[in-house]
């Protein structure tokens, strides 16, 4: 059986940070993306309204910028050597997250067969922001039905990895997922649970049928 392994990025493949947090850490924009992050997740405001104010907020990124926030954030271990894996068995692996799709897309020099993020003009900017490009948490479940068409899977062969609410929705549709340093309110919705900084300890919790790489 092929299996088709979608990942969320914020929170899941990064440990404890977002990708929008390393990218105005970058521009000295700390206490400003902590507002904004604080009322997102209080729902004061949606991933549009959140993308608009990121992009004026980021008026002077470049992509020096966003090359040194990539490779600044704190991932995970072991990131490259489960997509390694799960290339290695025929099976796919993808990432799917609100986070801005420059940033999101980087992760394909890592391996992995397909990366989505809320669609964001070109870095420097010299345009707005699209809403309609914007990815919601239900956005997430038809970008993951649109990979199972190119890879030729249903939903019945995937298995989500994710930490938050914006996670639940793709948590609900799938028989598999994995809560990865997770909020109670996700763990409760997931068939395994991870606590930890090595996404190859995370992979090994689907068992015998999907066994891990070694960690190291």
């Amino acid at each position: 059986m092929t299996m088709l392994h979608l990942f969320d990025l914020d929170g899941t493949l990064m440990y404890g940070s977002a990708a929008p947090v390393e990218i105005s850490r970058q521009l000295g924009l700390e206490a400003e993306i902590a507002e904004l992050e604080r009322a997102f997740g209080a729902r004061e405001i949606g991933p549009q309204d959140f993308s608009r104010a990121a992009r004026e907020m980021w008026a002077d990124l470049t992509p020096a910028h966003v090359r040194a926030a990539f490779d600044g954030a704190p991932w995970l271990l072991g990131i490259r050597d489960v997509w390694r894996e799960i290339r290695e068995r025929g099976d796919y692996c993808a990432v799917i997250s609100l986070s801005p799709s420059f940033f999101v897309e980087l992760l394909l020099e890592w391996g992995v067969h397909a990366a989505h993020g809320s669609v964001f003009p070109e870095v420097p900017f010299t345009r707005p922001v699209d809403v309609a490009g914007i990815l919601t948490p239900e956005g997430k479940l038809t970008v993951a039905d649109r990979l199972c068409e190119r890879f030729g899977v249903t939903r019945a062969d995937c298995v989500a990895y994710g930490d938050s609410m914006t996670d639940a929705v793709l948590f609900g549709a799938l028989p598999r997922s994995v809560a990865v340093n997770a909020r109670p309110h996700l763990v409760e919705r997931a068939t395994h649970v991870y606590e930890g900084r090595d996404l190859r300890e995370a992979y090994q919790l689907l068992g015998e049928t999907r066994p891990g790489v070694a960690a190291s």
